[in-house]
C-alpha cells in the first residue's frame, strides 16, 4: 500500500524537479531573446525629450537613466539571434542603436555647440568607440559604413541616421520598427527633401539646391535610382531630366538642441 508520507516525497520530489528544470531554463536563456523590438523604452525616451526634431539635451542629461537602460539591452542581443530577424527588423535596430548612441555621446559631453566639439585623441566624434554592438566596441562611422551601408543597400537610411547637427535630417521622436520601416523611411525622405532650407528647386534658373548628404553619399544614390537625380525625381514630381544645375547647400554643425534654439 503506498502511504501517505511516500505520496508527499514523490509530490516532492516531482516539485523539485520542475524548480531545477524552469532554473535551468532560467540560467541558460538567451538574454536576447527578450529584447523589445516595439522599442518600448527607447520610445519612452524619444516621446519625453525629442519634439520636432529637436532635442532637450539639457533635460535628458540630468535624467538619462532611460536611455542607458535602453543601450545596455541592445549590448544583450547576440549576432545569432540578430541574424534570425527579418532584414527590416535588422536595420530599423542599426538604426536605432546609431541615433540613441549619438545622443548618448552629446549628453555625455554637454554643454557643447557643435557635435564636432567632441573627441579625443585627434579623432572626432565619428571615430570615438562608443558604440557596444555583438560584444564588441565600434565607432559610429564603423556602424555606419562598415554595417549599414555595406549590408542594407538602402539609401533612405540618410535621412534617418541623425549626426545631431541642425544639418541633419531631423531626429523621429518614436523609434524605428520592422513592421513600419518603409513607411517611416519614406515619410522621413519626404520630409527631409521639403525642407527649403537644405532642399530646393528653382524652376525659373533651373537650379537644384541640395544638402551635401548627396555629394557624401552619391555612391548609394547612384547605385539604386542611376544617378542623384534619379532618386530625387521619386520625390520631386517637377524635376526635369536635364537642363539644369546641382549646387549643394550649406550644412549647418550647429546642436539639434531644443534648449539652444528657445533662448
Amino acid at each position: 500500500m503506498i502511504t501517505t508520507r511516500h505520496m508527499r516525497r514523490s509530490a516532492n520530489f516531482y516539485l523539485r524537479a520542475i524548480l531545477f528544470s524552469l532554473l535551468l531554463l532560467t540560467v541558460n536563456a538567451d538574454p536576447s531573446a527578450s529584447f523589445d523590438r516595439t522599442y518600448t523604452l527607447y520610445g519612452n525616451v524619444l516621446s519625453h525629450y525629442v519634439k520636432d526634431g529637436l532635442v532637450n539635451y539639457t533635460a535628458l542629461k540630468s535624467d538619462p537613466g532611460g536611455l542607458r537602460s535602453f543601450l545596455e539591452s541592445t549590448e544583450h542581443v547576440t549576432k545569432q539571434e540578430f541574424e534570425s530577424w527579418p532584414g527590416e527588423e535588422q536595420l530599423a535596430f542599426l538604426i536605432n542603436v546609431y541615433n540613441a548612441r549619438t545622443l548618448e555621446l552629446v549628453i555625455d559631453n554637454y554643454p557643447v555647440k557643435s557635435i564636432k566639439d567632441i573627441g579625443s585623441g585627434g579623432k572626432g566624434p565619428w571615430d570615438q568607440p562608443v558604440v557596444k554592438i555583438f560584444g564588441e566596441t565600434i565607432t559610429l562611422n564603423e556602424l555606419e559604413n562598415g554595417m549599414i551601408r555595406k549590408h542594407y543597400k538602402e539609401p533612405r537610411v540618410h535621412f534617418s541616421l541623425v549626426c545631431a547637427a541642425m544639418g541633419c535630417p531631423l531626429l523621429l521622436d518614436k523609434p524605428y520598427t520592422g513592421s513600419n520601416l518603409n513607411v517611416q523611411l519614406d515619410a522621413q525622405t519626404r520630409k527631409f527633401l521639403s525642407d527649403t532650407r537644405k532642399n530646393s528647386f528653382d524652376e525659373k534658373n533651373k537650379t537644384l539646391r541640395i544638402s551635401p548628404i548627396f555629394e557624401w553619399y552619391a555612391a548609394d544614390f547612384t547605385a539604386q535610382a542611376g544617378s542623384v537625380a534619379g532618386f530625387l525625381k521619386n520625390y520631386y514630381s517637377g524635376l526635369p531630366t536635364s537642363g539644369y544645375i546641382i549646387t549643394y547647400t550649406d550644412y549647418d554643425w550647429s546642436l539639434n538642441d531644443m534648449s539652444d534654439k528657445m533662448k
